[in-house]
């Protein structure tokens, strides 16, 4: 089976669940278990942040983030492809109780001109506009990576008007390998960072969330009210160091299946279109007279697995379990297939 419906499907590698097997544990809501200490050291150390807390998924840390940056009926900024706002139940609303304001942009890019006319003057008709969120690499911009200087101006902006600034970085690794952007000097840039292990880096679960030594323990009490408390849960937190250690740099690897996928489908006479592929993740369009689910059918036939994300939009994504191999074999199945 080649499974492309994301890069949260890959299962841990047999010298992870060793190193998993083999952790020191103890009591994480205590902040005894000495594995996950170490991984928010690390991480929050890698980054150049103050502090770090582990958090079972990318949604929780980024929904603990909207609350603690946050009050009810505030404003948060963010793309219309943002996951934060299509992807995490409502989190926004049922959590935290603020409104969402949308903006446009290709792949969910905006500019700081863009933020800066969102921003609501002191009017208490109005909500009060107090964070800004950027999702690198962006989902449904398909996996594109986010121009620096726009960050950067957008920094800029939010500063002025004292709002904060957070990072969905779910796939954030994927960026720093593509184009070897500094980690540090980009982190600065913001509040606060959700870093995910459950993704590319092909951890089972877990991500770490990172700021200032007062965000982290404002954090923590929000956690523990969200349910997510953990107990012996070291094992996790493994799993994330030995990704850490061991499938960072193969992300390339994904990249480079990705685009060599993308140029096939850019040939083939039901596609309309392939937006450009920068990491793991090719999103593309069939033809007005097709359907996407037609050929997510016909490709399961042939035991390849992905998903429509339109009518006549598909998505796939290359992950740790996708072999050369796999590759290979979907390039052939890809050139056949007539739709």
């Amino acid at each position: 089976m080649i499974d492309l419906r994301s890069d949260t499907v890959t299962r841990p590698t047999e010298a992870m669940r060793n190193a998993m097997h083999q952790a020191a544990v103890g009591d994480d809501v205590f902040q005894e278990d000495p594995s996950i200490n170490a991984l928010e050291k690390r991480v929050a150390h890698f980054f150049g942040k103050e502090k770090g807390i582990f958090c079972s998924s990318g949604t929780m840390s980024n929904q603990i983030a909207i609350k603690a940056h946050t009050q009810p009926g505030d404003q948060v900024i963010c793309s219309w492809a943002a996951h934060i706002y299509n992807y995490e139940g409502g989190g926004m609303a049922m959590h935290s109780g603020v409104t969402a304001k949308l903006l446009e942009g290709s792949s969910g890019f905006f500019k700081a001109q863009d933020v800066e006319a969102a921003i609501l003057r002191d009017d208490v008709h109005y909500p009060v506009s107090r964070l800004v969120a950027l999702e690198d690499t962006s989902n449904k911009g398909g996996g594109a990576i986010w121009n620096l200087k726009d960050i950067a101006e957008i920094k800029k902006t939010c500063e002025a008007h004292n709002l904060a600034m957070h990072l969905d970085g779910a796939r954030l690794f994927n960026r720093l390998v593509a184009d070897g952007t500094d980690e540090i000097s980009y982190a600065k840039n913001f509040d606060s960072m959700s870093i995910c292990f459950s993704k590319g880096l092909g951890a089972p679960v877990g991500s770490v969330l990172l700021g200032t030594d007062a965000f982290i323990h404002k954090a923590r009490r929000i956690r523990k009210a969200f349910g997510g408390g953990m107990r012996q849960a070291g094992m996790l937190a493994a799993a994330a160091n030995y990704a850490l250690d061991h499938h960072v740099e193969r992300l390339a690897e994904d990249h480079a299946h990705a685009k060599s996928i993308a140029e096939v489908l850019g040939a083939h006479p039901a596609v309309s279109e392939v937006m450009p592929v920068d990491t793991n993740i090719i999103i593309f369009h069939v033809h007005a007279d097709k359907k996407a689910d037609d050929l997510i059918k016909l490709l399961s036939e042939k035991r390849v697995l992905a998903f429509a994300t339109g009518p006549r939009t598909i998505r796939f994504v290359l992950h740790l379990d996708i072999s050369s191999a796999q590759v290979e074999n979907l390039n052939k199945i890809l050139k056949k297939i007539e739709f």
